[in-house]
């Protein structure tokens, strides 16, 4: 029982609880926007040959611009959450 608590207690606070978080934010606001621009297949533009992304810091600066673009209204944390998720699920900093 005492594992079991522990491993709960371990788990609210992993990495995979913070970026869940961010795929929610990222899901509600990003998809749309992204199947458009994709031919319906939105996560394909993270995945994509000529990704314009390659560091941590132009995630983060891409985040913030299609949050603006998008009119989003995501706090600081949630913007880094949504940023997590991306670099967790895609871009692997």
């Amino acid at each position: 029982m005492r594992t079991l608590l522990l491993m709960s207690i371990i788990g609210l606070s992993s990495p995979v609880v913070f970026a869940g978080e961010g795929q929610i934010l990222h899901d509600a606001a990003c998809l749309q926007c992204h199947a458009s621009l994709t031919g319906g297949k939105p996560t394909s533009i993270y995945t994509r040959a000529d990704r314009k992304i390659a560091t941590f810091a132009s995630l983060q600066k891409q985040v913030k611009g299609c949050a603006v673009a998008a009119d989003v209204a995501w706090s600081d944390k949630q913007r880094a959450q949504v940023v997590q998720y991306l670099s967790e699920r895609f871009y692997h900093f």
